[in-house]
C-alpha cells in the first residue's frame, strides 16, 4: 500500500506521486490521470480514460455486428 499526502499546489490541493508509483502507472509528468469511483465505494486512479474505453467497446460491437453493412458502404 502506498500512502499519499494531500498538499498545497498553488491555490489548489494535490498529491505527490513517487517515482515507483509513476513507473507502476506508466505515466510521466504532465500526463492525465483519471480518478473513478469503484463499486465498493472506494476510488481507482488510472491513466486510462474510462469513457474512451466505453466508446471503443461500443464501436467494436457496432463494427462486428454490422460488418456487412460497413463493407458495402466502403465500396
Amino acid at each position: 500500500m502506498v500512502t499519499l499526502k494531500v498538499t498545497t499546489v498553488g491555490a489548489s490541493a494535490g498529491v505527490i506521486l513517487t517515482k515507483e508509483v509513476m513507473a507502476h502507472l506508466k505515466v510521466q509528468k504532465g500526463d492525465t490521470l483519471y480518478l473513478t469511483e469503484s463499486p465498493d465505494g472506494g476510488y481507482r486512479l488510472t491513466p486510462y480514460d474510462p469513457e474512451f474505453t466505453r466508446q471503443m467497446k461500443l464501436a467494436e460491437d457496432i463494427m462486428h455486428d454490422d460488418r456487412e453493412i460497413l463493407r458495402a458502404l466502403s465500396k
